[in-house]
Formats: C-alpha cells, sequence, structure tokens
C-alpha cells in the first residue's frame, strides 16, 4: 500500500514538478477520505537548493529517507542533466530491490537511465529531450508519443505537466478510481488525458536537402492540399518520371510522397481546428481528406487525438 513518498532534487531544482509532486503527495485532502502520505523532499545534504526559477527551497531529509519509501519521485532539469551520484544510484536500486516504485518525472528519465534501472525497460520523456536520452541510453526504448510509461517498477512521464497525469495514476493504481477521481477533482483537472505527446510536440517543416526544384514543388503542395496529390501527380508537376521521382522525394524528405502530404494535411487541420470556424466536414475538405471520417482516422492516428479533443483543447 502506497503511505510513503519521497521526493529526490538536485540543483536546479525544478520546481513546477516539485510543486506537483508536494500538491498530489504533500499536503491534505480537501476531502476528508482522500488519503494522507508521509512525504518528504530529499537530498544529499539539506541546505537551500536553486530552483529553476530562481528561489532557493530546503529538502527536509537526505537520502537515508528513500530507505523507507514506498514511491520514490526523481525530478530533473533542462539538459544536461548532471548524472546521479554514487549514494543516489545505489538507494535508487535498494529501492526497486525492496518492491518500491521509483517514478521519473520529464526529464529525471535521465537520472534514472544514468543508474541502469531503466536499461530494457520502455520509458518517455519530454519530446525535445527524447533524441539526447536514446542517444545517451540506447538500452533504453523509448515511447515518445505516451504522457507517462509504467514498465515494472520504473515509472516515467513526458513534459512537465505529464506528471500530474503518472501521480494520478499511481494514486489510482494504489487506491482505486473513485480517490484518483477525487483528487483530480481537487486539482480541477480531468482523471485522465485522451492523446499522447503529438499533439504538444512541434512538427516545423524542414527539407534540409531539397534542390530548388522540389522545395518550389512541396511549396505548390502545400497550397493546394486540396487537390490531387498523388505520386502520379507530383511526380509530372516535377518533369519526373515517377519512379525518379519517388527516389529523389524520399532521399530529400525522409518520407514516401504519400506519407509527406498526409502530415501535411494533418498540420493544416491543426491550424484550421485552432484557429478556423469550420465544421470537421469543411476542414477534411479543405485540407483533402474528403470525409470527416478520413479526417479523424488519420488525425487521431497522427496525434493520439481526434479532430474535436483536440480543437476544445487548443483553440485560440
Amino acid at each position: 500500500m502506497l503511505t510513503d513518498v519521497a521526493v529526490v532534487v538536485a540543483e536546479p531544482v525544478p520546481a513546477f514538478e516539485l510543486g506537483i509532486a508536494s500538491e498530489m503527495f504533500g499536503l491534505p485532502g480537501v476531502e476528508v477520505d482522500v488519503p494522507r502520505y508521509r512525504y518528504a523532499v530529499c537530498a544529499e545534504r539539506i541546505e537551500a537548493m536553486r530552483t529553476s526559477t530562481g528561489f532557493t527551497v530546503t529538502p527536509t531529509d537526505t537520502l537515508r529517507r528513500l530507505d523507507t519509501a514506498d514511491l520514490i519521485i526523481v525530478v530533473g532539469a533542462a539538459p544536461p542533466v548532471p548524472p546521479p551520484s554514487e549514494c543516489l544510484a545505489d538507494a535508487l536500486h535498494r529501492a526497486v530491490a525492496r518492491g518500491a516504485t521509483v517514478a521519473a518525472l520529464c526529464t529525471g528519465a535521465f537520472v534514472v537511465a544514468a543508474t541502469g534501472l531503466l536499461d530494457g525497460r520502455t520509458a518517455t520523456t519530454h519530446w525535445a529531450y527524447a533524441a539526447e536520452l536514446a542517444r545517451r541510453h540506447p538500452q533504453v526504448t523509448l515511447d515518445v508519443d505516451r504522457i507517462y510509461v509504467v514498465d515494472g517498477p520504473i515509472a516515467t512521464s513526458a513534459g512537465s505537466s505529464a506528471a500530474i497525469d503518472l501521480c494520478l495514476h499511481l494514486i489510482r493504481r494504489e487506491h482505486g478510481a473513485v480517490i484518483a477521481n477525487r483528487v483530480a477533482r481537487q486539482m480541477v483537472m480531468p482523471a485522465h488525458r485522451s492523446g499522447g505527446q503529438a499533439q504538444f510536440s512541434q512538427t516545423p517543416v524542414e527539407v534540409p536537402q531539397a534542390g530548388p526544384g522540389l522545395a518550389e514543388l512541396l511549396d505548390w503542395a502545400a497550397d493546394h492540399l486540396d487537390a490531387d496529390l498523388s505520386v502520379e501527380t507530383l511526380a509530372a508537376q516535377a518533369t519526373m518520371s515517377t519512379r525518379t521521382f519517388i527516389r529523389h522525394f524520399t532521399a530529400a524528405t525522409g518520407a514516401t510522397p504519400a506519407a509527406w502530404v498526409r502530415e501535411q494535411r494533418v498540420r493544416r487541420a491543426e491550424q484550421l481546428l485552432e484557429q478556423a470556424d469550420a465544421t470537421v466536414a469543411a476542414i477534411a475538405r479543405r485540407c483533402g481528406f474528403g470525409s470527416p471520417d478520413t479526417l479523424r482516422r488519420h488525425f487521431r492516428r497522427a496525434r493520439g487525438v481526434n479532430p474535436e479533443t483536440y480543437r476544445a483543447t487548443f483553440r485560440a
């Protein structure tokens, strides 16, 4: 049963993630039947520590406190995240060995990965830092589109606010959906968010290897997404044979023509959902998807949510 929670911090302490953990596990709930936890903020030394936003915090306990915690939450900072000390790495390994859960919030995944506890496991982190985590720790399987991942005793969350989703999941796992829903209501947030990180990441159009002729074609296609953009049409527009066009296009963009067109149509749909009052059916036609069902199918596959949910979340 989850009763004892400890958060591990190091300078610069990420103020937002520490605040989330403290709100979830360190404060008494508004409703009397919401669980209370023994809660501690731990570091190698009990001394004032600088936070990411400039003010200071003072831990309540040293790392010895980790030896009694049921849940150890590890927070990170913006990369380059310093590697954990030998003392912290040993404490996390002991915790896992005795059955505790280790949860890494956002870039805390770098800290846990450096201990070897994520080797052979699936994890996530903020989409902006995923490539760096994969480069540093190739033994870790990254699922960047997930808001959080729980693989055995190790849990990881994506960007900062995804820490709330992971903490709610851990509460739901231990205490059930009713308690988790009450905690979510206190936080004034949904008990569960749909979709993954793809709906939040920036996906700029970059074609660094495209020559002048192909770059002009891509600009033309982006302006005519509601037209027939079959491979044959694009090849004719580029005055190439279909086979030659596919070879040049894939080398320049890293994607097949069909995949590139589909992604541009999804991006245009995102813009219209955020900024326009048009119906989903009208947006489907303007983006070249034809029908609302086709738009929904491709949008959900690419972004993890349906167009209506995306519009409700990101409407300007």
